[in-house]
């Protein structure tokens, strides 16, 4: 019995930090940009086929 109210102390103590870390988090505005994440994928593709011209060819 004395290991259920361990756990549910364990389990409060791990809900609040997370909350913690999610409040700390949109105060620092890592949740503001919702534009450019949605259109980055356009741009990775443009420096991955700039590198592969320095690469050596096999011929």
């Amino acid at each position: 019995m004395e290991v259920i109210f361990l756990l549910i102390a364990i389990s409060l103590i791990l809900a609040g930090s997370f909350l913690f870390l999610f409040f700390k988090a949109m105060k620092s505005g890592q949740f503001e940009d919702n534009y450019t994440p949605s259109i980055r994928m356009l741009f990775d593709y443009k420096s991955k086929k700039s590198t592969n011209k320095n690469k050596p060819s096999n011929q």
